[in-house]
């Protein structure tokens, strides 16, 4: 297979998988230009890799790059921390599914709330829930086994409905 034939098939494959791409990684850095480099990024390695790509599902290993190229990039920026499950436990009372629901309907609160995640639970809520990708697929994306996919979803669902159910700095004020 020639080059221009390597090209348009990598084009057709795994191109059509950018905005997805683009998603996950404005997620895991919280900013447009970071995101836009690491694509660009990702996309360069994912063409020079193309060769040894088996077939399969190419979106997930599509992000299975941008991930490493993320987690890679906040890890030369320190910004990774590590998830702590003693100061992420959400106590029983703040998880009222009727303050979650009301919550929920807003897109900018939901945002923050996403945000908000440690690295770890935050890419596995935008895999599954965002991305819509099968536990199996996002294990394969994230070299996690399934159990620990199941576990951080879990982790980050609570979380994330802790930080929904937090009132505003608007409900705060008198």
């Amino acid at each position: 297979m020639g080059k221009s034939d390597t090209t348009a098939r990598f084009e057709q494959v795994v191109l059509v998988h950018l905005d997805a791409a683009y998603n996950l990684a404005r997620w895991l850095t919280k900013n447009e230009p970071d995101a836009q480099d690491i694509v660009q990024d990702a996309c360069v390695r994912a063409l020079r890799s193309f060769d040894q790509f088996r077939g399969g599902d190419a979106r997930a290993w599509l992000l299975t790059i941008v991930r490493n190229v993320s987690y890679t990039f906040l890890s030369a920026r320190k910004a990774v921390v590590e998830y702590d499950d003693d100061l992420h436990e959400p106590a029983a009372d703040d998880l009222d599914p009727q303050l979650i629901i009301q919550r929920s309907t807003d897109a900018d609160h939901v945002r923050h709330a996403i945000e908000q995640l440690p690295t770890e639970l935050r890419t596995v809520i935008v895999l599954r829930e965002l991305e819509e990708l099968s536990y199996k697929e996002i294990a394969g994306a994230t070299g996690m086994p399934i159990g620990t996919v199941m576990s951080r979803l879990s982790r980050g669902r609570e979380r994330l409905a802790m930080l929904l159910t937090e009132p505003t700095e608007v409900e705060k004020t008198p």
